[in-house]
């Protein structure tokens, strides 16, 4: 994470990096994926013939890579959330769409997502996040959390991280500021959107 390649184009990661930021995030992701998938495994038994019960996030995010010696290492990250509106530059408007969506039940199809990701830089260029964002998409996102409405931001010049989304169908809406300071510099951010087909959606469900 203390690669400007990879730190340089996302938000959150404090710099410099340190042992104790990644195990507090990792503790976190963590309990969020163990109470996801305690929740199927208890929806699997409340339910046994179905339907299939929608959930809020994904429990498996990270990216690996395998080693010949069985060990593995962490080479990134894909994940949904609720959107945080980004790209609604009325200040006023936005607080409400942010309290107004984490309120809804999950698979309500009116529900905004935002996806973030992130990838090693020795990594990039092979297609891997292509593939990632759109497995996490169909295997998941659709079926598991009704995802119908996802967004991406990101910030103005990722030409690579663009052109993944765009591979997964997303459409570049162009670029807004929303006044967005990052590390004390401003950024200038694209819009990327995708929605959901309502006959593909329902075809995919069935």
């Amino acid at each position: 994470m203390n690669d400007p390649a990879i730190y340089g184009w996302i938000e959150g990661p404090p710099i410099p990096y340190l042992p104790e930021h990644a195990d507090f995030w990792i503790q976190l992701v963590k309990r969020e994926s163990d109470a996801t998938l305690e929740y199927l495994r208890k929806s699997a038994e409340d339910f046994p013939d179905g339907p299939l019960q929608f959930v809020d996030a994904n429990p498996v995010r990270y990216l690996r890579e395998a080693k010949e010696n069985g060990m593995d290492v962490l080479i990134g990250d894909v994940n949904f959330r609720r959107s945080p509106f980004e790209e609604v530059l009325n200040e006023e408007e936005r607080k409400r769409l942010q309290g107004d969506n984490p309120n809804k039940q999950a698979g309500d199809p009116t529900i905004q997502y935002a996806v973030g990701d992130w990838l090693a830089a020795s990594h990039h260029g092979r297609g891997i996040m292509t593939a990632a964002i759109g497995l996490l998409m169909t295997a998941w996102g659709i079926p598991r959390m009704g995802v119908r409405h996802v967004v991406a931001h990101t910030f103005a010049g990722n030409i690579g991280s663009n052109r993944v989304f765009e591979k997964n169908g997303f459409v570049n809406r162009g670029l807004f500021d929303n006044g967005k300071m990052v590390r004390g510099e401003k950024k200038v951010m694209t819009l990327l959107e995708w929605k959901h087909d309502q006959d593909e959606f329902e075809r995919t469900c069935l």
